[in-house]
């Protein structure tokens, strides 16, 4: 079909494209082309009207995670989609997917890259395996405790890890971190110097921070699915485990371990990290919203774990389980050779400039 536009015939259905007219061919056309000219406006209108309603209408965005429902951190992504629907006045919405429905944590973060999914939870240590120093706080001993830990958070070497992070996983940034929990060792008898964990065969997550105490002192690190670890350490394939008092407790580990001690070797973060692609399309003021209100979140959920914790060091004693108090310098003394050397996936620099962070 031919339409009319000025002084030029345009052709609707790929034919001979644009061409001039003459007067009286203009005076011609003023009857079915005009009208079908009008009709054809009024349908890219409508079409118009329909998409540019749709982009008023409010945006999906996708939070996917592996925690179950039941966790802070679970709770504090709840949060956060519900502040930030309201404070963009419904421009977004932003769905919470947990417990892995969407992928274990390596197909997550290869989903957030891909743009796939727009938020997501990944450990500290997990994230060093994009850019290594990150993973810092997750190696034995880096950390002195909870008022180290919010020091570092909120500490200008936490922000130059994240933008190192975000040049080396292509524009995706950390935007929170929240405190998930200190680790501690469970066994069938107290760990209270290096010399109790001679030999012991203890199960520990497949990666290099958390095989590197073990190791420093003396103890046999073996990895193991998590799934696996209950079944394990009820037939005694192996010896002990260390996990924050949050997964003793979710877990259920402590029916089959007698002891827990508080050696809180490692400090473990997550992290908050928004797509690159997701953010390139959003305006400089949806994307500070977006920041502020993961930050709060992260906050609420770091405070509802440390809470929990201190909670659940009575709770245990309450089911006839020993809580033992450690001395860490012993531990400490035997792990910072290690943290020393030049294997570690971060510089001496940057753990110094971490261990002279002042609470």
């Amino acid at each position: 079909m031919t339409v009319k536009i000025g002084f030029f015939l345009i052709s609707l259905t790929g034919g001979r494209g644009v061409e001039p007219v003459s007067r009286r061919e203009l005076i011609v056309m003023t009857g079915n082309y005009q009208r079908k000219l009008a009709f054809a406006f009024i349908a890219v209108f409508a079409v118009a009207v329909a998409f540019s309603g749709q982009a008023l209408a409010e945006k999906k965005l996708m939070f996917a995670h592996v925690y179950e429902v039941g966790h802070p951190l679970h709770k504090g992504a709840l949060m956060a989609a519900e502040l930030f629907k309201e404070r963009t006045n419904g421009r977004y919405d932003m769905r919470v997917f947990p417990a892995s429905s969407l992928g274990k944590e390596n197909a997550l973060n290869e989903s957030l890259s891909l743009g796939i999914v727009d938020v997501i939870y990944t450990g500290a240590g997990f994230a060093g395996s994009i850019y290594g120093p990150i993973s810092i706080t997750d190696f034995p001993f880096t950390l002195r405790g909870i008022d180290h830990w919010k020091a570092y958070r909120d500490s200008g070497l936490f922000k130059e890890l994240a933008q190192g992070f975000s040049r080396a996983s292509g524009g995706n940034e950390v935007m929170a971190i929240s405190y998930y929990g200190a680790r501690h060792v469970t066994a069938n008898k107290p760990i209270l110097s290096p010399i109790d964990m001679k030999n012991l065969k203890i199960r520990v997550p497949n990666a290099p921070a958390y095989v590197l105490f073990p190791k420093a002192v003396g103890a046999n690190p073996t990895p193991m699915a998590f799934a696996e670890v209950y079944l394990a350490l009820q037939q005694g394939v192996v010896d002990a485990q260390e996990n924050p008092l949050l997964t003793i407790q979710a877990k259920r580990l402590f029916e089959v371990q007698s002891h827990i001690s508080l050696t809180a070797h490692i400090t473990n973060s997550t992290l908050t990290v928004v797509s690159g692609y997701r953010l390139s399309q959003m305006t400089g003021e949806d994307r500070a919203i977006l920041f502020d209100v993961l930050r709060e979140a992260s906050y609420w959920v770091t405070e509802q774990v440390i809470q929990t914790e201190q909670k659940l060091v009575q709770w245990f004693r309450d089911r006839n389980v020993e809580v033992v108090e450690v001395d860490r310098a012993p531990f400490i003394a035997v792990v910072e050779p290690a943290l020393m050397g030049g294997s570690m996936p971060f510089s001496k620099e940057v753990l110094l400039r971490l261990q002279a962070i002042e609470e």
